[in-house]
């Protein structure tokens, strides 16, 4: 049985992140487990760009030597704005060699508490021992399907997180369901690939980011107005920006105003520079799905103001529910020992569950430390806080 201090599990911008700054503790050993990048390689389709600004796409490390500008410089790469999704994908890696390049690609099945800390037991059933455990592997458990959809085969309705290459939906007639940026750019993405393509979503209006008035204020505001305004983690409008990027400061708001300044923040929105590739996508608002049927091979689906909709595939651009019961590697009795509140981890200081020694970073830590932690850009807090708290254990 092999033993370390600290295992992380997950090596996309948090898990790497993670092992960035806790590598910098002389005498700690930390294991870092998983395929680097790998929910952003294989479950995003080919094509997207990042609706994240330059700054707040930047994977945080402890030195801020792992910067895009200094990718570049070092690899010869040109990356563009917005970041296009390949590009982002080539950081990473070029960011996993820097700062973990003793991963370990393999993926951990099991995760059981012990007297020692916690036991590990990896997919080749080597078993792995760890006083602390570490858990950042993204949303991919948390992908949301509409009750409507779920009892619908996969070759008929799937989730936007399960399609790679859109290409193979040329000449079909597809509806996206949803109004946030994943719905709208795989409905721009569907359409130049040469889909008949429909957008329906719940919402009576889009929200476009970045917005023509937005782009006057901004001029008007000058630079330095601006970065008092706008926090380079680019989560949230001008002012609430600031907030948003210091969690320790959101935590001391009573909860009814943390949830209603975090909804405000993460309501569904999409890029304004989606608007001109979306010219000649139908737009529908304002409807929800109320049931769903096979009609000759093809998806039937009724909505809220009796219209009819048919398909030959429908993709759910429906976003992420978190609830960490639906990690298959957690041991029941582990995962019943986790305070919960409607599926999100109770989290202390050092993003810490109640079970002494198991923290869990990203979008699961957004109950407790607001939504900065749904974007990458929330990697820069959770890694300073998980490195304070186990430098001080």
């Amino acid at each position: 049985m092999t033993k370390s201090d600290v295992a992380i599990i997950g090596a996309g911008p948090y898990g790497l992140s993670a092992a960035a700054h806790l590598n910098t503790v002389k005498g700690l050993d930390v294991r870092t487990f998983g395929e680097p990048m790998s929910f952003w390689d294989r479950n995003m389709p080919e094509g997207m760009f990042l609706r994240s600004n330059w700054t707040a796409t930047q994977i945080a490390d402890p030195h801020r030597a792992l910067t895009l500008e200094n990718y570049q410089a070092a690899t010869g790469a040109r990356v563009s704005a917005p970041v296009p999704l390949d590009q982002f994908v080539q950081y990473g890696l070029w960011y996993q060699r820097e700062s973990a390049p003793n991963l370990d690609r393999r993926g951990v099945q099991r995760i059981e508490s012990d007297q020692q800390g916690f036991r590990l037991t990896l997919q080749d059933g080597e078993v792995e021992h760890a006083r602390r455990v570490v858990v950042a592997v993204g949303i991919n458990s948390f992908a949301w399907r509409p009750t409507e959809f779920q009892n619908l085969p996969s070759d008929l309705v799937s989730h936007a997180s399960e399609q790679r290459d859109l290409r193979a939906f040329a000449g079909k007639q597809v509806l996206v369901i949803g109004s946030g940026q994943s719905a709208l750019e795989s409905g721009a993405l569907l359409h130049e690939f040469g889909a008949q393509v429909e957008v329906i979503g719940r919402a009576e209006k889009i929200n476009w980011l970045g917005g023509h008035l937005s782009k006057t204020l901004h001029h008007r505001l000058g630079k330095f107005t601006r970065r008092i305004l706008y926090a380079p983690t680019d989560v949230g409008p001008a002012g609430l920006s600031q907030l948003m990027a210091r969690p320790d400061l959101l935590k001391h708001l009573p909860r009814p105003l943390q949830d209603k300044l975090s909804k405000r923040c993460i309501r569904p929105a999409g890029a304004r520079w989606l608007v001109s590739r979306l010219t000649d996508v139908p737009i529908t608002l304002g409807r929800t799905a109320v049931s769903t049927s096979i009609v000759g091979g093809r998806v039937k689906v009724i909505f809220d103001d009796a219209s009819e909709r048919f398909a030959d595939h429908v993709l759910l651009g429906t976003g992420y529910r978190v609830d960490v019961s639906k990690y298959e590697f957690l041991a029941p009795e582990l995962a019943e020992s986790i305070h919960r509140v409607n599926g999100y981890p109770l989290l202390n200081r050092g993003l810490e569950t109640s079970v002494s020694g198991l923290h869990i970073l990203g979008a699961p830590a957004s109950w407790s430390f607001g939504p900065l932690m749904r974007f990458v850009s929330g990697a820069g807090y959770a890694s300073r806080a998980l490195l304070k708290s186990v430098s001080s254990n």
